[in-house]
């Protein structure tokens, strides 16, 4: 007697389908893979790009002239900007504060109060997003320029170190020049707040900045000051960045000066989230 086996024929269809359930399996791995390894790349950059910073700081030969025109560019250029920036967060706060005040009969605390929170968080924040937004964004720009134009590729040609005649000098002055800001920020801010605590009253200028100050400690000051010099550098940082790895093509300028605004905004918050951690643990 002999046994029949049964014999399995696979349907073209379905091993057609197989093939390319597989197929697409594959490409998404490969993409995935791709943009881990990409990921990783770009970390492996930034951290060798920030050691060069550091060495080109303290080497030899620096480019003390470039330095200073820097401060100027980013310092004295971006005051009219800042100044309206600061005054319109004074008053705009005063008004919107003073309705909930008077409501607990607490309009002697507005002072205090306005003052201590631009101290603290909102001219430190506001400032360095609007200097992210002004400068980030214009050394993004500026360096991706001179690499399409390959004007970085003809310094290191003529034996000039377009590291530390470009990169270092901007890192530096964006770390010093934006806490002066964000003190000229918190200054117009409380003048502001003086101005709108006179619309629909009458303080005296003596009076108001006693109150105000009465209330700030040290401890708002520091911590704020502080933090505001992690806002500088992860500005020029990134504007740097983003505008030295720009790549070849005219578009590659707005791509290095909208991701380096983008990028330098996002790690300022997060940045001014941590500090908030930390100020809160070491107050406590």
């Amino acid at each position: 007697m002999k046994i029949i086996k049964p014999v399995i024929k696979i349907i073209p269809k379905v091993r057609d389908a197989t093939t390319q359930s597989m197929r697409k399996l594959s490409e998404k791995t490969m993409v995935k893979t791709k943009e881990a390894s990409n990921f990783l790349t770009d970390i492996a950059d930034v951290f060798l790009f920030i050691t060069r910073i550091i060495k080109e700081t303290f080497s030899r030969n620096f480019e003390f002239k470039e330095f200073l025109r820097q401060c100027y560019q980013i310092g004295w250029k971006s005051l009219p900007l800042i100044s309206i920036t600061g005054a319109i967060i004074g008053v705009v706060l005063t008004i919107q504060s003073r309705p909930a005040l008077m409501k607990f009969g607490a309009v002697t605390m507005l002072p205090g109060m306005v003052a201590v929170s631009l101290i603290r968080e909102m001219g430190p924040v506001i400032t360095a997003l609007i200097c992210a937004g002004k400068i980030g964004s214009g050394m993004g720009a500026e360096l991706g320029s001179m690499k399409v134009t390959e004007q970085i590729d003809a310094m290191e040609v003529s034996s000039t170190n377009p590291m530390r005649f470009l990169v270092v000098t901007r890192v530096l002055a964006a770390t010093l020049m934006i806490p002066i800001l964000i003190l000229y920020a918190d200054a117009l801010g409380i003048l502001g707040s003086w101005v709108g605590a006179n619309i629909k009253g009458d303080v005296t200028f003596v009076l108001f900045f006693s109150q105000a100050f009465h209330h700030v400690a040290f401890i708002d000051f520091l911590p704020a000051f502080v933090k505001s010099f992690f806002f500088g550098a992860i500005i020029g940082l990134v504007g740097c960045y983003k505008g030295y790895n720009a790549g070849r093509g005219t578009e590659s300028v707005g791509i290095a000066s909208t991701s380096a605004a983008v990028l330098s905004s996002l790690l300022v918050i997060i940045v001014d989230v941590i500090a908030v951690q930390i100020t809160d643990m070491l107050i406590l």
